[in-house]
């Protein structure tokens, strides 16, 4: 592995923390900024949102400048620069700026890594490459934890924000220096956004890939904590282990998908029988939501391993892409799965708020839960109409 591939992942672990950390601090930010479960909805999806809106632009850079510039000078500005605004926040405006800031910066590293992937490797290798990296970064799901929920409690959530800018830039700094760029297309052809979107195949993907991250996504990243702080009276050390664990789970997943992809048949109905196991997982959490502690954890590391779709679908639809198109072609997937959580944010929020007053202090998570559901529920009915390729 190079300098610059590991640099790239690190990058990644950054991308990781950064979209699940609001979850260990629900409690703290309500506390010192007066930042409601809704107020945090919001600013976690404007991240994802601003992340999808930047994958276009992105996969344009990527052909034409290539992997380091685009992901060295977008951390730089975007992930430090956003990192120093939220540990300066002194109201929940900030931290929804903060947020917008920070998903631009790390929206080009995993798509850097994986125009790299799919540029220099052998087609066959780019599900288990793309797996590896997801499943390695996602360790940034795990920082962002119970560490996350220690190092508020002992050094205060402003110096670990400020520990972050520092870190974010001198892995930026890395990735200018030392990621290397594949060469240049020389074919004379140029794609298009048009010429991508004229390949059929790619759609059904795409409608899957734009819910399948949105349900474990959005309740590791965000309504984990509120959940059990509300509905089990967990503090936020144990939101923390919980949290832990569902980012446990989303690794292994990932990992698990990606070495499955060299053993199954079909990688169509593999990724099938896993969402459908998700929505098996998400329709317990709504049956039962209050029941039992340990049994709604469980039922969340589910959704997280099932639902770790993510790296394998990306490597069906990498199987239709045309070298060419290869960087608008995976930053057009990454739009649909960063752009349905950041979706699936702001509508939850408004779902959350719409239940309030609930009869109960789970009514208004069985909203959102069922939300997520029904989404990922449409999206596997319309994968099912794909086309199984492999590589």
């Amino acid at each position: 592995m190079s300098v610059g591939i590991f640099l790239l992942g690190l990058a990644y672990v950054l991308s990781q923390f950064f979209r699940a950390f609001l979850a260990v601090l629900s409690e703290i930010l309500e506390r010192d900024l007066g930042a409601m479960p809704d107020d945090l909805a919001f600013a976690s999806g404007l991240w994802f949102l601003t992340f999808a809106a930047c994958q276009i632009p992105i996969g344009a850079a990527l052909d034409s400048i290539g992997p380091r510039r685009t992901a060295g000078w977008l951390l730089l500005v975007g992930g430090a620069g956003g990192a120093a605004v939220f540990a300066l926040a002194t109201a929940p405006i900030h931290i929804t700026i903060a947020m917008a800031l920070i998903g631009v910066g790390c929206a080009p590293v995993l798509m850097a890594s994986y125009y790299i992937f799919a540029r220099e490797y052998p087609p066959a290798t780019f599900a288990i490459l793309a797996s590896v990296m997801v499943g390695a970064g996602s360790l940034g799901n795990l920082v962002a934890a119970y560490p996350m929920a220690l190092a508020a409690e002992i050094m205060g959530w402003r110096s670990a924000l400020w520990g972050l800018a520092g870190l974010s830039a001198l892995v930026a700094f890395g990735t200018l220096a030392w990621v290397k760029d594949p060469p240049r297309v020389t074919d004379g052809i140029k794609g298009s956004m048009s010429e991508l979107l004229r390949i059929r195949a790619l759609w059904p993907i795409c409608l899957l890939i734009g819910v399948s991250y949105a349900f474990p996504g959005a309740v590791r990243g965000l309504w984990i904590g509120p959940y059990l702080a509300d509905v089990f009276n967990t503090d936020t050390t144990s939101i923390g282990q919980a949290s832990l664990l569902m980012g446990l789970a989303m690794v292994l997943g990932a990992l698990a998908y990606g070495f499955a992809d060299k053993l199954s048949r079909s990688r169509k109905w593999m990724i099938a029988a896993g969402t459908a196991l998700t929505m098996a997982a998400g329709a317990g959490l709504v049956i039962s939501p209050s029941g039992n502690y340990t049994a709604s954890v469980f039922l969340m590391c589910a959704i997280g391993f099932f639902g770790a779709t993510y790296p394998v679908l990306m490597a069906h639809g990498r199987s239709f892409l045309p070298s060419h198109l290869i960087g608008r072609g995976v930053t057009l997937l990454n739009l649909f799965s960063i752009g349905g959580v950041g979706v699936a944010q702001f509508l939850s929020g408004r779902v959350y708020r719409a239940s309030l007053p609930g009869d109960t202090a789970a009514a208004p998570y069985t909203a959102v839960f069922t939300l997520f559901l029904i989404a990922l529920t449409l999206g596997c009915a319309a994968y099912l109409f794909s086309q199984d390729k492999s590589d």
